[in-house]
């Protein structure tokens, strides 16, 4: 190893399995402190087990690194504050905040509940806020620091019975980037990374159709550890001068996206009516719409 990020502290949520897991392990590796943060939920959010987060840490330990557990819950106000101060207690610093836990609340929309969109938003949009508020006020004092959030295609492209999901997941877009601008001036970055792999996420997934049980079995094939290499590059010094960017891992991809600017314009120098914006809009911005993609439809090659 490299030990890319030696001597750094690294908070890690959502760090008991899958992604969050991978990227902590490669950060000890790489010669982090991490502190691993899960409360060990099912995938709907529901319930807590404390194993998941000290089971990593344990494996890290007995690898010859260093880290704590944490398994308060993100999505509360006043439990960041605790999980730095538990980094700083620990390793005297915090240099990197990874905004990975995530629940999951699929429902097509006209079922979905308040409770659905609420929790969704909770975990995923008010936890990355809440963690990054946190660490945000060290980033500052020290004059160093990085973000890495976990965004999703299904909020960059789409997917069906995911609008919570997709909402917070373009929040936590506009989060980093909001970030990235406002702490520049303080040597902060913040990125985001869109991850294909195969978690409890995607399993719980329904597969009907052949097609759908092609997608599914692609997957597999796609191990939570791909995304981790991204995630602490990212962290790194190496990473310097790249920040507000939103990237992807498909297996052995790695993408760059593309963030929304305008691509045409139309004007009257008389101004517009209801009636004049019928007779042209149309017939200029048509051939430009972006079509109601699903992820699978864009990304709809094999992983390499």
């Amino acid at each position: 190893m490299s030990d890319i990020v030696a001597g750094k502290v690294a908070i890690v949520t959502g760090a008991g399995r899958g992604i969050g897991q991978g990227i902590a392990l490669l950060m000890a590796q790489e010669g982090a402190s991490v502190v691993v943060c899960d409360i060990g939920a099912s995938l709907d959010g529901a319930g807590a087990d404390a194993r998941p987060a000290h089971a990593v840490v344990e494996e890290i330990i007995k690898a010859g690194g260093k880290a704590v557990a944490s398994t308060l819950s993100i999505s509360e106000p006043g439990n960041a504050d605790k999980i730095v101060a538990a980094a700083l207690d620990a390793f005297g610093r915090v240099d990197i905040l990874v905004n990975n836990a995530g629940i999951l609340r699929d429902r097509i929309f006209h079922r979905m509940s308040w409770s659905d969109w609420c929790e969704v938003i909770a975990v995923h949009l008010n936890g990355s806020f809440l963690m990054s508020r946190a660490c945000a006020a060290v980033f500052r004092a020290q004059n160093s620091g990085c973000f890495v959030h976990m965004t999703s295609t299904s909020g960059l492209v789409g997917n069906f019975g995911q609008a919570n999901y997709m909402a917070a997941k373009l929040g936590i877009v506009g989060l980093s980037r909001g970030i990235a601008l406002d702490m520049a001036r303080f040597n902060v970055r913040s990125n985001c990374v869109a991850p294909f792999a195969w978690t409890r996420m995607i399993d719980s997934i329904p597969a009907e159709t052949e097609a759908e049980k092609a997608r599914i079995a692609a997957f597999r094939q796609m191990t939570p550890e791909k995304i981790a290499p991204l995630a602490v590059y990212l962290a790194s010094d190496r990473a310097q001068g790249i920040s507000g960017q939103i990237f992807g891992v498909r297996n052995n991809e790695i993408y760059l996206f593309n963030q929304a600017r305008p691509i045409r314009t139309l004007h009257r120098s008389d101004g517009w009516t209801p009636d004049k914006l019928d007779k042209q809009l149309k017939g200029a911005f048509a051939a430009s719409f972006t079509p109601l993609d699903r992820s699978s439809d864009v990304f709809s090659w094999d992983p390499v």
